[in-house]
Formats: C-alpha cells, sequence, structure tokens
C-alpha cells in the first residue's frame, strides 16, 4: 500500500471518484471468501432515470449493510441491476424522435425498427444511473449486473408465464383495468396518481317505465350513464324498497334497465340512488358481477364514443360527449341539478391524462391461492412461524390487508417495449401458449397454420416479480451454477419503500415460493420516503427537488433554477419556484462530498418513519468529516517516526494495547462499547442509532477528549506513557475509521490508508479490514472509565468558570478545593499534572475554612474555588452581580403575580409552564446570592 502525504484539509472531490475507481478495478465488490452468504437486492431502477433523493436513502442503507457484511467476513453479493421501464422508455424514445424533427414516429418505423431504436438509445444513455450510484460509493458487484431485458432474464420472464399458465394460474379474460388513453394501455395501480379536483355533481332524473314516477340518481360522470345497466339502492331504505325489482327508461337510449339492491349504497349520499355502468367504474364492475348485470363498453382505447352508444354521439371524445349528453338532458327536462363537487380524479403520472376504467381483453395471474401461500410466508402456519419477517414489524398489517383483499394481477401491457407475451392466435382465435412458436406448433400439431403472436408485453412488475432468481441465473441449470442460485437465495434483506409493498415485495413472496420452492427473502426492511425540510413530499411541481449529485458535488443557483423550472408541466410556476429556489439558495449549493450525505441519510434513517431532509445536516456532517480529517493529521503528526513495539500489538494486527494511562484505557473501554453498539444496531436496522452513536465516540470521545487528554502524556517527561499514549492513538484512530467505514466509505479509506501503515496492518482497502469486534477489544478498564469520566468533569467545570469570569485561556490560575472524600483527593493527586496542563493551573490547593472571594463549582462532593483577586476587578464584579439578582428578581416576582391573577378557567398547561419559569427564576436567583455573598 503506497500512500502520498494527507491533505492539509478535507476536500472530498479530490479523492471520491479516485478511490472508487481503485475499489472497483480491484473487484473488492465481488463475492469472496467461504464465509456464510450474505445477499441484498438492489430494487433495479427504472433504466430511463436518475439519481433521486429516495434512490440516495435507501442505496446508502444496503451498502451500509453490505460493506459492514464484507468486512464481517461474509460473501457479500448486492445484485445490481436496472429495470427495462416499458411505458417510461417508449416515452422518452418517442419524445427523442419528435425533438430530431425527421418526421420519424414510432408508428412509422414499426414494431421493430422502434424496438431497435430504443435498444439503441439505452446504449447511450442507459446507464446514467449507474454511473450516479458509482458516484454515492454503491459498493455492489457490478460485473454480475442485470437488466431485465438481458437475455438470462428475459429466458426467466417466458419460462414462468409458460410453468404458470400451464398450472392454470394465468389465463386471458376480459377484465375492468386502468387504462391510459394517451398511451393507449392499461397501467398499474401504481402508475395512478388520484389527486382532488374541482368537478360538479349532476342530478338527473330516470322515469320508472310504468309512468308511475322517477328515481333522481347523481353521479359526477353523466357521459358514462349511456352504458348503465342498472339503478340500485340500499336494500334496507324504506324509502325505495317497493321499487327493487322495476325497471327505469335510461334517458337518451331506447333502452330499459332494472332496479336492484345492494348495500354497497350509502343512503346518506345524495338521494341514496346510484346508477350501475360495471364497464366504466370498478366498484360498479364488482356490482355487476354480484348480480350478473350486461357490461357495455362505451369507449374506444383513445377515449371516444363507441358504436356500442347512440348514434349520435359515436365518434365524440369523452369530454364531448360529456357536453352533449348534459345538454340532451336539460333540453328533455331530465336535468334536475347541477352543483359544484370535490372529486377523486385518477391521472396516468406519466402521461398526465385522466385515467379510464376500461374492459378490454388481458392477462390475468389468479392470485387467490398465490395469495394464501404469500400469508403463509410471512405469518406462519401450522403453528410454525413465517420465513419472512419485516421490520419495522407494522407493516405486515400493511401487506395482510392487501393479501386479504387481492384481486387476479393484470399482467399484460399494449406496448412495443418489452417482454412478448409467448402466446399465439390462430385464424380461429384459439390461443396456444409456448417457449416459442416452433414448440407450440410441436406441442399442439399446428403443421403449418397461419399463426399470429399476441401484441402485448408483460408488465415491467412481471419480471421484477422473478429479480430474486431471475438474477441468480434460473432456470438454466449451468447459469444457476455459476451465479450461485444455492448459495444466494434466500437473499438477505430487502430494503425498499413501503408503497410498493403490493406491487414488488408481496409478488416476489409469491412468485418466487410458486417458481422455485424457495424463500425470496428472509427480512423486509420497509423505509418512509424523504421530504423536504418542511415535510412536504419532493417533487418537480412543488419546485422542491433535491438532487443527490447537487449535494455532493455542488450547484451554482442559476443551474439549480434551471433544472427545477425545466419540464415543467405548468410553467405559470416557474417565477414562483425561481423566487424560492433563490431565496432558499441564494449562493447554489456548496459541494458537501458523498461522505455527509450518507451519514445523513443514515443519521435520519429512524423505523420506517418518513425523513424531512435538511441540508443543514449534511453541512454539519461535512464538518464531522472534517473534524475526523483534522483529528487524523493530529496523530499522524504526533506519531511520525513512531514505530509500535512489537510486544503491544495493535487492533489492527495481533492483540489489543497495553496502556500506560488511565486515559487508553477509558478510550480502549468506550471503543470497546461502541463495537458492540454498532454491532447491535446493524443487526436491528437502527441506523440512526447507529450513527449516533458512531458520531458520538468519533467527535466527543475520540476527538475531543482522547485527543485532548493525549497531550500531557504527548508532551511530558516519562517516555513510556508517550509512546504507549501514540500507540493508543493510532490503534484505536484505525479502529474508528472501520467502525465508520460502512456508513461514509471515502473519508474512512483516504484516512486509514495513512494510518495503517503506521500499524503495520495488512491490507490494501479498508473494505476488505475486519470490522471492531467487542469481544477482540475487552478489557476490565471499568476504575479507568470512573476516573476518567471524573475528570473530564473537572475540566469542565473549571473551564465553565474560567469562561464566566472571561479569563484567558493561557492565563494561569490558583485552584482551591474543598470537602471531597479520601477518594477524590487521591483522585488530585493522580492527575495533578493532568488538571494543571489542561485547566493552566498554577497549583492545586485542597483549604479547610471559607475560602477567599471565589468564582465556584461543584463536582461530586468536591467544592472548586478559584481566587478571583488578580483576575477580575471585585467592586465590577459586585455591581455586575447585583444588577443581575436585580434584573432576575424583577423576573420571578412578574412570574409570581401572574400565577397570583391566574383563574381556574386557565388551561393546565399554561399554570404548569408558568410555574416551572418561577422555579427557573427562583434557582437563578439563590445562585447569583451565593456568588454574591462570596464577593462580601
Amino acid at each position: 500500500m503506497t500512500t502520498e502525504a494527507l491533505a492539509p484539509t478535507y476536500d472530498p472531490g479530490t479523492f471520491e471518484s479516485r478511490l472508487y475507481a481503485e475499489w472497483e478495478t480491484a473487484g473488492v465488490f465481488a463475492p469472496r471468501g467461504d464465509g456464510p452468504a450474505y445477499t441484498i437486492l438492489l430494487p433495479p431502477p427504472n433504466v430511463t432515470g436518475t439519481l433521486h433523493m429516495g434512490h440516495a436513502f435507501q442505496h446508502t442503507l444496503q451498502d451500509a449493510l453490505v460493506r459492514y457484511h464484507r468486512m464481517r467476513g461474509y460473501r457479500t453479493l448486492w445484485q445490481m441491476g436496472t429495470d427495462h421501464a416499458g411505458i417510461a422508455t417508449e416515452m422518452v424514445v418517442s419524445r427523442n424522435l419528435a425533438i430530431a424533427g425527421t418526421g420519424e414516429t414510432r408508428d412509422s418505423l414499426g414494431r421493430e425498427g422502434f424496438i431497435a431504436r430504443v435498444w439503441e438509445w439505452k446504449q447511450q444513455s442507459g446507464d446514467t444511473i449507474e454511473r450516479q450510484m458509482r458516484r454515492l460509493g454503491t459498493s455492489g458487484d457490478w460485473t454480475r449486473k442485470v437488466f431485465t431485458m438481458d437475455e438470462g432474464p428475459s429466458k426467466a420472464v417466458i419460462e414462468a408465464f409458460v410453468r404458470l399458465y400451464e398450472r392454470g394460474l394465468i389465463y386471458r379474460g376480459k377484465r375492468l383495468v386502468n387504462w391510459d388513453p394517451v398511451l393507449q394501455t392499461a397501467v398499474s395501480d401504481l402508475e395512478v396518481v388520484s389527486e382532488e379536483e374541482d368537478g360538479f355533481l349532476w342530478s338527473i332524473s330516470y322515469p320508472l317505465a310504468d309512468g308511475s314516477g322517477a328515481l333522481t340518481v347523481a353521479t359526477t360522470r353523466p357521459e358514462t350513464m349511456l352504458g348503465d345497466t342498472a339503478v340500485m339502492v340500499h336494500p334496507e331504505d324504506e324509502r325505495y324498497a317497493h321499487l327493487v325489482g322495476k325497471r327505469v327508461k335510461l334517458p337518451l337510449t331506447d333502452r330499459e334497465i332494472p332496479v336492484i339492491a345492494d348495500d354497497y349504497v350509502d343512503r346518506e349520499f345524495g338521494t341514496g340512488v346510484v346508477k350501475v355502468t360495471p364497464a366504466h367504474d370498478f366498484n360498479d364492475y364488482a356490482v355487476g358481477q354480484r348480480h350478473g348485470l350486461p357490461m357495455i363498453n362505451l369507449f374506444t382505447g383513445t377515449a371516444t364514443v363507441n358504436d356500442d352508444a347512440p348514434e349520435k354521439y359515436r365518434g365524440l371524445d369523452r369530454y364531448e360527449a360529456r357536453k352533449a349528453v348534459l345538454a340532451d338532458l336539460e333540453a328533455a327536462g331530465l336535468l334536475v341539478e347541477t352543483r359544484p363537487h370535490k372529486l377523486q380524479v385518477p391521472r396516468g403520472d406519466r402521461s398526465g391524462q385522466v385515467i379510464e376504467p376500461y374492459l378490454t381483453d388481458q392477462w390475468f395471474v389468479r392470485m387467490d391461492d398465490m395469495g394464501r401461500r404469500g400469508m403463509e410466508l410471512v405469518e406462519g402456519a401450522d403453528g410454525k412461524p413465517g420465513s419472512v419477517k419485516f421490520v419495522p414489524p407494522n407493516w405486515i398489517n400493511t401487506y395482510r390487508h392487501w393479501m386479504e383483499n387481492i384481486q387476479d394481477w393484470t399482467i399484460s401491457r399494449q406496448l412495443w417495449w418489452g417482454h412478448r407475451i409467448p402466446a399465439w392466435f390462430d385464424e380461429a382465435g384459439r390461443v396456444y401458449v409456448g417457449r416459442d412458436e416452433t414448440e407450440v406448433r410441436a406441442k399442439h400439431g399446428l403443421g403449418d397454420r397461419p399463426l399470429r403472436q399476441d401484441s402485448d408485453v408483460l408488465e415491467t412488475w412481471f419480471s421484477s416479480a422473478l429479480w430474486p432468481f431471475s438474477t441468480l441465473g434460473w432456470p438454466d441449470e449451468a447459469a444457476m451454477r455459476e451465479r450461485g442460485f444455492d448459495d444466494f437465495l434466500p437473499t438477505s434483506v430487502l430494503v425498499t419503500g413501503f408503497d410498493i409493498i403490493f406491487f414488488w415485495v408481496a409478488r416476489m413472496v409469491m412468485m418466487t415460493d410458486a417458481l422455485t420452492g424457495k424463500v425470496a427473502f428472509d427480512d423486509v426492511y420497509m423505509t418512509g420516503l424523504v421530504r423536504d425540510k418542511d415535510g412536504q413530499k419532493m417533487s418537480k411541481s412543488k419546485g422542491n427537488i433535491l438532487d443527490p449529485l447537487d449535494i455532493i458535488d455542488g450547484i451554482s443557483a442559476d443551474a439549480l433554477v434551471a433544472k427545477r423550472t425545466t419540464g415543467l408541466m405548468k410553467p405559470k410556476d416557474a417565477p414562483k419556484i425561481e423566487k424560492a429556489t433563490r431565496k432558499e439558495f441564494p449562493d447554489g449549493i456548496i459541494a458537501h462530498g458523498a461522505d455527509p450525505l450518507r451519514f445523513t441519510m443514515a443519521a435520519l434513517a429512524g423505523p420506517g418513519r418518513d425523513i424531512k431532509f435538511d441540508l443543514g445536516r449534511a453541512e454539519g456532517y461535512k464538518n464531522f468529516c472534517n473534524k475526523l480529517w483534522n483529528a487524523t493529521r493530529f496523530v499522524l503528526m504526533n506519531t511520525d517516526g513512531f514505530k509500535p513495539s512489537p510486544s503491544r500489538g495493535g487492533l489492527g494486527g495481533d492483540g489489543v494495547p497495553q496502556p500506560a494511562t488511565d486515559a487508553e484505557r477509558w478510550i480502549l473501554s468506550r471503543l470497546a462499547k461502541t463495537a458492540a453498539e454498532a454491532e447491535a444496531h446493524f443487526a436491528a436496522y437502527r441506523f440512526d442509532l447507529l450513527a449516533q452513536s458512531l458520531y458520538e465516540f468519533a467527535w466527543n470521545e475520540y476527538c475531543d477528549w482522547f485527543v485532548e487528554l493525549a497531550k500531557p502524556a504527548l508532551q511530558g517527561s516519562d517516555a513510556e506513557a508517550a509512546d504507549s499514549t501514540r500507540h493508543t492513538l493510532l490503534v484505536v484512530l484505525e479502529s474508528l475509521l472501520r467502525l465508520l467505514h460502512p456508513l461514509i466509505p471515502f473519508v474512512t479509506e483516504e484516512l486509514w490508508r495513512q494510518v495503517a501503515p503506521r500499524l503495520a496492518v495488512d491490507g490494501d482497502t479498508i473494505s476488505l479490514q475486519r470490522y471492531p469486534q467487542a469481544a477482540d477489544l475487552a478489557g476490565d478498564f471499568a476504575q479507568a472509565e470512573a476516573d476518567i469520566e471524573w475528570l473530564k468533569q473537572m475540566v469542565t467545570a473549571l473551564r465553565r468558570i474560567r469562561s464566566e469570569l472571561g479569563v484567558s485561556p493561557t492565563k494561569q490560575v490558583p485552584l482551591l478545593v474543598q470537602a471531597g472524600g479520601a477518594n477524590e483527593l487521591a483522585r488530585l493527586q493522580r492527575f495533578d499534572s493532568q488538571l494543571r496542563f489542561l485547566n493552566r493551573l498554577e497549583r492545586v490547593e485542597a483549604i479547610d475554612g471559607d475560602p477567599p472571594p471565589a468564582a465556584a463549582g461543584l463536582v461530586g462532593e468536591l467544592k472548586l474555588f478559584v481566587p478571583l483577586e488578580g483576575l477580575v476587578d471585585l467592586d465590577a464584579e459586585r455591581a455586575r452581580l447585583d444588577r443581575e439578582i436585580a434584573r432576575v428578581s424583577a423576573e420571578r416576582e412578574k412570574s409570581e403575580a401572574k400565577l397570583a391573577k391566574f383563574s381556574d378557567k386557565v388551561p393546565p398547561a399554561v399554570v404548569e409552564q408558568e410555574r416551572q419559569r418561577l422555579a427557573d427564576w427562583t434557582a437563578q436567583r439563590d445562585a447569583l446570592a451565593a456568588q454574591r455573598a462570596r464577593l462580601s
């Protein structure tokens, strides 16, 4: 291991990218050794995407776990990969074609030509997020990375489809789905964003067929009434019980529809009568199935009215049809009322268009038996515990709710980019499923009969559901052996957001079990969402998005404004976003480096909670990295040329140092306890407590106290104490860097390469060093801990006195002590030189009688006095204290008077708050009075 001299200042831009390249080139991230396997699956980001704060959060936690277990000797596999993102990718490439201005479009290129363009784009731009992940420090095995459209995963998708179809678990049928009329494809619930918008509620009169009256129905979508197949009332609603079974005339049509009863109806909403349009509403669809109602689909795939509607409305856009229907209802005297109404409008997250419930032929996976098995794997069965554990455990309730209400899974999409469904149709419309057309023809004896492959593709969640085993070579046995299928499945932990429990976590659990008989993962660690500092969700429309790369490398104010205002769905919002951005970041964002961002993410990672990301925290942790840097420079300067004694060994070598001073024994004991805490926090996925524990030890105990306590020995005349202290400074620092490495890998590597040679540690990188274990650091240093804690209290008390008196840190002062026990007097004697060194004391003297005028302090039973004569002007100090006593007494009297005036109506919390204020003012007055008395 060769190193250059440590730079005088912490500048992450000078070493982070260099170190990552060295790690990757050296193959540090690959599984190695013969220890137990430890596997994490990276939730595959979209190939179209860029690193966002959610990625930075989850990737930090995953990387910390992987680096920790790698250092523990596990054969770690962090499986890298990206998702082909069917809808998003088609949109990007189609938009690129439009921007190019060549006149080429998706349709003009045709399926094969368009797919070729997608692959071309993927080669040029598809690795952006992987480069950004490297910048964050992601230590995954890139040599094993997988793209969901690669040959191996594609083969797994086809095999899974065929096997599930042959077992009767996949079928094709006409069902209601979420339909994007712009993209002209079914979309998943996750791709639908519902937001409250202003709309209207229209009340319409439906005449009874026998002429005896009419029912008034309220709807927010009057155009769909053309597809009504019933009106519905609650079975216990006495107002309408006599009408159940009768028929009404459906306005604007020549049809009659029945009046039915179903307890789905809310009797308190509107008139208590609702229309039923099974082909255009998911709840109505369920009602239609229960009552055997016809399903009339009114729209085409582009949301225009089709030929199943009355002729005059055919060909109209759905909103033009709405206007026409309302006009005709009003003309017929059937429009009873129109009033404003707030409603939830579902929009496609990609196109921004209103999603249409649409009745169409799709492919589905039967979920009843798979759902039951999915529950058993998590909750257990037959008295045995489940195999999959949720962390935090309350998320099992969300999982259970979905599994208990599971619906068959729509897996087909009307796209070109993706895994094409392995199904072929003959001229009569019969369907045949197989791994390829040759297999289909041979299996079914089709000879040379014309066949047409299904043009649909499988949704990306289908291939993602196979991720735990498709990445390990399944179903090819040779590939499975090569990629360690039996070693790395089940995976150890899945780190993901709660928002995809339904769409990904549950489906991986079920599909892995159904196709391999194995468990997908042992633990599922659920993270919250990363929000802005005010708790608002980060979004482009709000203009509050932070790019992790901007935090790492910095960005100017102008560039940040441009980034936040480019491509807004509502360009009119740009001025407001620019103003807010320039107010918050007038000078842009300074470069923090990857480590401070990572430490911030870990420190905020409370169990399952959303986190409020405040850039000020990252600035604080940049100072932390700088503190570590400066402490290392101090240690290196004070150990230059030092050679540790072989008899002492070292924590990076063969043993524990044999400390010569109490300060060394104390820091070694604290190191052992911190290592034990780190192990416990990693096991419990408490990254916040881990960060807090390591921060406290690094900043307060090592960088502040031990560095300070080491100075008397380093500058003293005891050569053995000085050498022992040098050794312990190095040993504890080297261990501290290893403790911190999973969270802040870059700065710890850069510093470790300077420290490790001083201890003759073998190895070229901290990444492959052993993580510190409490058992290796054990020592009976309890007495030293108690003594040093006492010394710290003494130093703190004396520094506080000096600060209050405004005495220069360089001026020597006497210390008088009184009334301490024998143990404290012995400590005074033992630590005399350290106390005098650390507090600039000219002498330490025990007294029996009253002290002279002095500033006082108390440590345990030991009274401390620093004589004021020669330090301050006694008359001026008396006058200052008199003024302060008067001020505090006045505040105390105000508080007393306020309490006396309070009536019984004053809230108890307000009364208690004022009582606490009175107690505080009283304590301040008494302390000042005692100090004034000593000056009399």
